[in-house]
């Protein structure tokens, strides 16, 4: 196993690491628009996010577009993130594409334009198995040495949960720091794989269920994700302040509030159905909170049932109630 080059350690990435959208431009949903990403809302949205009080940024995930930004646009947008948060947190890149090659060139243009890291999902034409998994993020890792991984496990757009097996096997790459879990709504797989990856690997629960998981193991859920912080971070850092004081009530209480705002996101309560068309229900809820400016969703993900959207909204607004009230709470570390 060759050694660690890379910087970032799973010690780095604590607190509230926060994914952000790609903010478009009013024509963005259109198939002839060469060039879709609002650049200066993209800086502004990046410096809020460290101002706000978030410990690391990630970028070009699902509802940042990945799949539907061109690498011309991706390039611009990490560059331009980079630039706006000027070292201040580490920032991991999107770079997940449909085979191990491109996703080794992304990963070793996006390092050149400044990033810290890779956020990075698996090839997903076909299912991969554990075994095609582990060697996935292995030819990846030994490609691009100098880059810490964060690992995209995300059943809906991978066609699959990433087995406690395989999670054994990458804690054992030194890049792989973190991995974007889905928390409790995986079942009991998430305690699974926190036993197998032994404090090696940062696995990241959603915000809303990371007072259970930290009260349960505080020194190694020291962190959560976040896509509500382009909504506003404050009630995420408000939580993260919380937590490391071990107001286990409080947290209890802000959790309840974060749960309830967020309670129409998933159409009928229906998770897997939100999955289907989560980039542009995600994409309403940050227009209604207002919290930064974006157009619409780019092709082919704009087709969506309008009471999906209507939900979005409803969970936006709800939201922006809640920045509104702990943003004089909040507390940044940096």
């Amino acid at each position: 196993m060759h050694v660690r080059d890379t910087k970032l350690t799973v010690d780095d990435i604590t607190g509230v690491v926060g994914i952000i959208p790609t903010p478009s431009i009013p024509t963005a949903d259109q198939p002839g628009t060469a060039f879709s990403v609002d650049l200066d809302e993209a800086a502004k949205l990046a410096d809020a996010m460290v101002r706000g009080g978030v410990d690391v940024l990630m970028t070009t995930g699902t509802f940042g577009e990945c799949a539907s930004l061109t690498w011309d646009e991706l390039q611009s947008f990490v560059a331009t993130v980079v630039d706006a948060v000027a070292g201040r947190i580490p920032v991991f890149a999107g770079a997940t594409t449909l085979n191990t090659r491109d996703t080794i060139t992304r990963g070793r243009r996006l390092g050149e334009l400044g990033a810290d890291g890779l956020f990075v999902g698996r090839p997903m034409w076909l299912p991969l198995d554990d075994a095609g998994i582990v060697r996935f993020y292995r030819d990846v890792a030994e490609a691009v040495p100098n880059m810490a991984l964060v690992v995209y496990d995300n059943p809906g757009a991978f066609k699959g949960k990433i087995g406690t097996p395989a999670y054994e096997a990458l804690s054992q790459i030194p890049q792989v720091v973190a991995a974007k879990h889905l928390g409790l709504l995986s079942g009991s797989a998430f305690l699974s794989d926190l036993r197998a990856v032994s404090g090696r690997v940062r696995l990241l629960p959603l915000e809303t269920d990371w007072y259970y998981f930290a009260r349960l193991f505080p020194e190694e859920v020291t962190a959560c994700w976040s896509g509500n912080v382009a909504c506003g971070p404050a009630p995420v850092t408000h939580l993260r302040d919380l937590i490391r004081a071990g107001r286990w009530d409080d947290c209890q209480a802000l959790t309840d509030e974060l749960e309830g705002a967020l309670e129409t996101l998933y159409p009928g309560g229906n998770f897997a159905e939100f999955l289907k068309y989560s980039i542009q229900i995600d994409n309403a809820q940050f227009q209604a909170a207002g919290f930064m400016r974006t157009g619409p969703t780019r092709p082919p993900y704009t087709e969506v049932p309008e009471s999906y959207l209507a939900g979005g909204r409803e969970a936006g607004k709800n939201w922006a109630a809640l920045q509104q009230r702990y943003a004089s709470l909040a507390v940044s570390n940096h």
